[in-house]
């Protein structure tokens, strides 16, 4: 891989971390708006060591020793740095189990946003199937049978990444729905400062396994994902300080996140199967798309503006 390569990953995993982060940066500003000075200091000092070399440096390890036990743990984490020939054939050889079980997470999570959520709809298409829950189920058992027919046919503990990649959706998603609610108990009531960092950081924790997962579709190099991961947590957690009001008025950022998601998702199922995609190929697409819906609510932004 060339620098040029290298530099373009990492500035499209930022992106892509950074803009699918946006409901929590907008979750955590909320919370902190209500903290006193010294835990707002904690939570956007420490809290960003916790969140780039904690967890987003923790979670590539524990996915790379899953995919490919035959390293070992400790074989893992030294693989994700070392030039060992022997470590980075075992991680391209089970990059199959990883990828398809991390594309299925990712499709589900396009579905459940796509057919099951309120949104700032930018499409018309976008209105005609929100909130319409059976097709989500639809879709969803459709696609599902059709990656674990096709997983069958190559692999058994592909099908088994692919029941696992459901699961980790099912408990994010979980915990996401129920994020809204917790977030208005805690802003009613007189919970400690300690209480809500605690939830702020499970919740970072949970959003942080989309962009890990999602981060497999850029490369399988550990380093340029902790590098471009813990670029974008930075950059949330920078929104979420002074920029928040601001990110809010573009509407159709959290589209342009989730089309990216599919994308994302999509590469990374056709990758599992055997396809060649070029890696220079994920940031130039989701630079394309996040750039699309940025223009297009730029745009939007500019005309509610000038109608007032």
């Amino acid at each position: 891989m060339n620098i040029f390569s290298a530099i373009l990953i990492i500035f499209g995993l930022c992106l892509f971390e950074a803009i699918s982060s946006v409901d929590n940066a907008i979750i955590n500003a909320e919370v902190l708006s209500g903290m006193s000075k010294r835990a707002r200091f904690w939570f956007l000092s420490w809290g960003i060591f916790f969140a780039v070399f904690v967890v987003r440096g923790l979670l590539p390890w524990v996915i790379i020793w899953a995919t490919a036990p035959q390293l070992g743990f400790w074989g893992a984490f030294t693989a994700m740095f070392s030039g060992n020939s022997h470590a980075v054939t075992a991680i391209e050889e089970s990059s199959p189990i990883l990828l398809i079980g991390g594309g299925v997470f990712l499709v589900l999570l396009f579905f459940s946003w796509f057919f099951c959520e309120k949104k700032n709809c930018a499409f018309s298409y976008e209105t005609t199937v929100m909130q319409k829950r059976p097709w989500f189920y639809l879709t969803t058992g459709a696609v599902l049978a059709l990656a674990l027919w096709l997983a069958w046919q190559k692999s058994f503990l592909m099908v088994v990444s692919i029941v696992v990649g459901v699961v980790v959706f099912l408990v994010t998603h979980a915990f996401k729905m129920s994020a809204e609610r917790k977030e208005k108990e805690l802003l009613g009531s007189r919970a400690s400062d300690l209480s809500k960092i605690f939830y702020l950081e499970i919740l970072d924790t949970t959003f942080s396994i989309d962009g890990v997962l999602g981060a497999f579709a850029f490369t399988l190099s550990v380093p340029l994902i902790l590098a471009g991961n813990g670029l974008g947590a930075i950059v949330v957690r920078q929104m979420t300080v002074g920029n928040i009001e601001r990110v809010k008025k573009y509407l159709y950022l959290k589209n342009g996140a989730m089309y990216s998601v599919l994308f994302l998702g999509l590469f990374m199922v056709v990758r599992s199967f055997g396809l060649k995609v070029p890696e220079w190929v994920t940031p130039i697409v989701t630079f394309t798309i996040i750039g699309f819906f940025f223009m297009k609510s730029k745009k939007l932004l500019r005309s509610c503006t000038a109608s007032i």
